[in-house]
């Protein structure tokens, strides 16, 4: 099985304790995530905890949007945090994902983190497309909406 990792990151002018509510509750997330858009009548539930470790987001989509379920399996405030990312549309996949917040100057290093297999179907699709390319094209946009709701809140 091969593996892969896709990593972005981009400094943001605020400090990490403005950035990581936007990360750690999945009900901030439609203010920056760059799939929100994919799908304008994807359904989406939240279970568990509103914040932080035990929250849970569920969604279903068009094809482009998929569906599967997140969960923050770890937390530490306002350094990092780790998901659980499945997917169960178009194809089954579980990514580890985290996020991490790094003072830079006078702002803060955010590194988002997405890793998997290529197996199955996956494996077949991996020969013609980088999953680099193709998220991290995904990851760069949520950055930069990430920097755009921090500035939007502290306005």
């Amino acid at each position: 099985m091969s593996t892969y990792e896709v990593t972005r990151n981009a400094v943001i002018p605020a400090p990490a304790e403005a950035i990581f509510p936007l990360v750690n509750s999945f009900h901030e997330w439609t203010k920056w995530s760059p799939w929100e858009s994919v799908d304008p009548a994807m359904q989406r539930s939240y279970s568990g905890s509103d914040s932080g470790v035990g929250a849970k987001y569920a969604w279903s989509g068009n094809r482009k949007a998929g569906s599967g379920t997140m969960e923050i399996v770890e937390a530490s405030e306002p350094n990092s945090i780790k998901i659980r990312l499945e997917f169960t549309k178009p194809f089954k996949a579980i990514n580890p994902t985290s996020f991490t917040f790094t003072p830079s100057g006078s702002g803060t290093q955010v590194t988002w983190t997405m890793t998997g297999e290529n197996k199955g179907v996956g494996k077949l699709f991996a020969l013609f497309m980088s999953m680099d390319k193709m998220v991290g094209t995904d990851f760069e946009k949520g950055l930069a909406a990430l920097a755009g709701a921090v500035r939007q809140r502290r306005a």
